[in-house]
């Protein structure tokens, strides 16, 4: 089997062919390490390549299902990790120049789970610096770049994620999510991300951009891959308090169930203030639910326009405090959109933090109000297309040589189901006139990941498939 056609397959395929051995780890492994050297200098996707250490895996696992023991569906699959998640013996470096010859002594509980079902570790993936940002165009190891267009961003702070798996140097990734982190990529570059219900995947040994709004999750091909990385990855774990006890169910149970009978609700104001082209995808995305037989109902939710301002008053404090062991001592060493947000961060009264995680609650009433009788939410999943590689922090050019903020045209789709903490699934309803990715979130009620997927998964069957990019 030739490299492009090993590439071409999906984890729930692949695991499929390893296990009955139609496809080798060892070759697998080989050709996705030939795809990053043959493409990755272009979209910069890895900070560090783990070439060796994959290859042992590789061996490993080829070995095991040879001798019967196949452990799984990622048993011989290559995986690359977001560079917040802690590898033992591993450079892990959170993009930025003062982790970056940080090696931790132990696995992050996300990867211990991945390896323990027998995953292959490409490496570690480009990020924004420390996360705090959402272009993931990096100072200190370069922008990562968007794969459908070289000159565009992959959206951040897990663009390294994004990135890789549409251009096709991993098979699947986790990324992190504390105000969109996961979805954005997903949503442009052109893949599915999920942003699963806060506490139900450990974040223990991932390095934290804010502890309360932080998840750690899937960034993926399909629906059905997400599904399958949630199951190796969810459940608590004693290391992380915060990580719930509630049952982890097998969330690809329900992928087939299709959306006749549901009631699904659009989320009136992220309907307002996008592009024409991603209103017009949406609306098309919208048409073929209906056809599959879901009945979608406009709900209005005012309380959710509060959602990018209760994650910043979270999440700037947050991660001021995890950064006081540096800052402002090393502030020379920040890149400069992150030195300001740190410096803006240290003067912010300790009563906008405290009111913030007070209205959290209500914020999640509200939505969960607007979601009674309904299976679900829609929404854009960015108001805009992707914009130009630019190191202007929240600013960001557009191709007509204007400027975008990212807060307003990006970040106010995705912060507020970090702050409710829900469930909430990012899926590509086809490309701009440009070439460009365009996408929809569905979001659920906490720990209702299966009827999220669900919803997700009939759409993505009815949909017509994404042309590649031509990388």
């Amino acid at each position: 089997m030739s490299h492009d056609e090993l590439l071409s397959f999906d984890v729930a395929a692949l695991g499929e062919a390893i296990r009955a051995r139609r496809i080798s780890p060892v070759e697998l492994t080989e050709a996705y390490l030939g795809r990053i050297e043959l493409l990755d200098k272009r979209v910069n996707a890895y900070i560090t390549v783990t070439a060796e250490r994959a290859r042992a895996d590789a061996a490993r696992a080829e070995a095991e299902v040879a001798a019967g023991n196949w452990r799984g569906p990622f048993h011989g699959v290559p995986v690359a990790l977001k560079d917040l998640c802690y590898t033992r013996g591993i450079r892990t470096s959170a993009g930025a120049k003062i982790l970056a010859d940080f090696v931790p002594e132990y696995d992050s509980t996300v990867w211990a789970r991945l390896a323990a079902a027998g995953a292959v570790l490409l490496g570690k993936l480009n990020m924004h610096e420390f996360a705090n940002g959402a272009s993931s165009t990096n100072p200190h190891f370069g922008a990562v770049r968007n794969p459908y267009n070289l000159d565009h961003i992959p959206g951040g702070s897990s663009g390294g994620c994004g990135t890789a798996i549409v251009a096709r140097t991993a098979a699947a990734t986790i990324g992190t999510d504390t105000g969109g982190s996961i979805r954005i990529p997903a949503a442009f570059c052109g893949c599915v991300g999920l942003k699963q219900t806060w506490g139900r995947v450990s974040r223990y040994g991932v390095i934290p951009l804010s502890d309360t709004l932080d998840h750690a999750g899937p960034i993926a091909r399909t629906v059905r891959d997400a599904a399958l990385m949630l199951n190796v990855i969810a459940g608590h774990d004693p290391n992380d308090a915060t990580s719930s006890r509630e049952p982890v169910p097998d969330y690809t149970s329900r992928l087939e169930a299709g959306v006749r009978g549901m009631r699904l609700g659009v989320i009136t104001e992220l309907t307002v203030g996008t592009s024409d082209e991603v209103l017009d995808s949406f609306r098309a995305a919208l048409k073929v639910l209906e056809s599959l037989g879901a009945a979608l109902e406009e709900v209005s939710i005012p309380a959710i326009e509060s959602g990018i301002a209760l994650a910043t008053a979270i999440m700037s404090p947050e991660a001021f405090d995890f950064h006081r062991r540096w800052f402002p001592e090393r502030a020379d060493d920040y890149g400069a959109d992150v030195r300001r947000t740190m410096e803006t961060a240290g003067v912010m009264p300790a009563t906008g933090y405290i009111r913030a995680q007070r209205m959290r609650a209500g914020l999640l009433a509200r939505v969960l109000e607007a979601m009674e009788g309904r299976a679900a939410l829609l929404a854009p999943t960015a108001g805009i297309e992707p914009p130009l590689v630019s190191n202007l922090g929240r600013v960001l050019a557009t191709p007509g040589g204007g400027t975008v903020n990212l807060v307003s045209a990006v970040l106010r789709f995705t912060a507020p189901f970090n702050v409710t903490g829900q469930p909430t699934l990012a899926i590509p309803t086809g490309l701009s006139r440009a070439g460009l990715p365009l996408s929809m979130q569905v979001v659920g009620r906490p720990f209702d990941e299966l009827t999220v997927l669900q919803v997700g998964a009939a759409y993505e069957r009815a949909r017509v498939p994404l042309p590649p990019p031509a990388l």
